[in-house]
């Protein structure tokens, strides 16, 4: 009897680390972000606010004693960036804090459970700087800049100060430190940007998981594409591609079958209300491989700069 109960509660809690690993939202990796390598004048700032709903059906392990399991997620976010010289080179500050509702339901052991969470999740923090092609320019002497080849890297530290509850398997916060250093390359055509990422998520142990457990995950690596059309208004739109691999966690040191692979599709457009206001669309979905969750998100955004 001990020993079913133990294996129950083994598969309950690689459910969850699937459920952490592969919910579609904000909160979590793998975001899809365009542009992020485009030069932007120094001592500029940017205030962000905006929403995002996602839903899907996240495909487990038919070991797992979960069936027909589905989220249902509300984010909302605010988001704070400032631009600086870096060693003469063009830099960003940027924090983002987020908020979800969500909602989850499935069979387990073929009984009907849910559950429902609201909260903080996990705040970000990130220094970008571009290191070729990118030169700090004030307003007045950007206005000669164009720009052709950039390349550039960012350091993102995400903090586990978002709603944590040891004794339950689902929260919106980590209760572990998030470090994920990224390396990009964009080429400008005419009023064409082809961007491409190398990206890593290094993560800190969870030593307050469900049930007086330790998690650790090994780290997960993604590549990300994105094809730009800038319009003559300062409009834009773009088309984005993303593959994750890797990510394998462990439970008081033992291997779960949990590695990632997966892909990410989405779309952006903005569009520009005055020099000041612009509101943006975005469309992001998954695809399962191994591991992973098929589902669909959209998010609306307003940002105004000054």
């Amino acid at each position: 009897m001990r020993r079913k109960t133990s294996k129950l509660i083994y598969q309950i809690c690689t459910l969850f680390l699937l459920l952490r690993i592969f919910l579609p939202n904000s909160i979590q990796a793998q975001l899809l972000e365009p542009r992020q390598l485009t030069n932007i004048p120094i001592n500029m700032n940017f205030a962000l606010v905006g929403y995002g709903y996602a839903s899907g059906n996240i495909l487990l392990d038919p070991s797992v004693p979960i069936e027909d399991l589905n989220a249902k997620l509300h984010t909302f976010f605010a988001a704070y960036l400032r631009t600086i010289d870096f060693f003469r080179m063009s830099g960003k500050l940027d924090v983002v804090i987020p908020y979800g509702k969500g909602y989850w339901d499935g069979l387990l052991e073929g009984n009907d459970t849910s559950t429902t969470r609201n909260g903080f999740g996990d705040p970000r923090f990130r220094l970008s700087f571009n290191f070729s092609g990118a030169p700090a320019l004030t307003m007045r002497k950007f206005k000669n800049y164009k720009q052709e080849t950039v390349a550039g890297a960012s350091l993102q530290i995400i903090a586990p100060f978002g709603q944590y509850d040891p004794t339950k398997l689902l929260n919106l916060g980590s209760n572990r430190w998030t470090i994920r250093p990224q390396l990009g390359i964009s080429k400008t055509l005419d009023n064409w940007i082809l961007e491409t990422y190398l990206c890593g998520w290094f993560y800190t142990a969870n030593n307050d998981f469900y049930g007086g457990n330790t998690l650790t995950q090994d780290p997960l690596y993604t590549i990300k594409m994105h094809c730009i059309y800038n319009f003559k208004n300062n409009m834009w739109l773009a088309f984005d591609f993303g593959y994750a691999l890797g990510g394998i966690t462990y439970l008081n040191g033992s291997e779960l079958d949990s590695r990632i692979s997966t892909i990410r599709l989405g779309a952006d457009w903005a569009y520009p209300l005055d020099r000041q206001n612009t509101i943006k669309l975005s469309f992001i979905s998954g695809i399962r491989l191994e591991r992973g969750s098929d589902f669909n998100g959209l998010s609306i955004s307003y940002q105004y700069r000054w």
